[in-house]
């Protein structure tokens, strides 16, 4: 009898093992479905964002001779409220058609830097007039 017994328990344990076994296989195949699932929408969402920040980038196509304006990073440190972030007008030596751009100061230091950080100067660009108003003093002085 306890022969029959030890038999019937080991069989059963050994279904349940295979039930078991089967049953683990099942959920593998599941989490690599997931898996696979995740990684095609991140790629997804990869590409909407990419679109979108190139979209966001403005083209801009600079030539020798040029004059630009170079734009002040620097100046997030230290911020003054009227001061301007462009800095003086430089004038193009060399465009690289993947956007780096070759400037220079008065024909002398050479800086290589980003298209993004550069906006073309126009020396007279301003349209209207000056207009000069005065004002009287009404306080007189006792």
């Amino acid at each position: 009898m306890e022969y029959l017994s030890a038999w019937a328990t080991k069989e059963i344990n050994l279904l349940d093992l295979q039930a078991a076994g089967e049953a683990q296989v099942l959920q593998l195949n599941e989490l690599d479905e997931l898996r696979l699932e995740a990684y095609e929408n991140h790629k997804l969402y990869k590409e909407k964002t990419k679109k979108f920040h190139d979209k966001m980038i403005e083209k801009r196509e600079f030539h020798v001779g040029d004059k630009v304006l170079l734009f002040n990073l620097r100046l997030r440190l230290f911020p003054k409220k009227l001061k301007s972030r462009w800095s003086r007008p430089f004038v193009v030596t060399d465009a690289k058609p993947h956007g780096a751009i070759e400037i220079s100061k008065n024909g002398g230091e050479k800086l290589k830097v980003n298209g993004q950080r550069l906006k073309l100067y126009n020396e007279g660009a301003f349209i209207g007039h000056v207009e000069e108003i005065r004002f009287k003093s009404t306080f007189s002085k006792t």
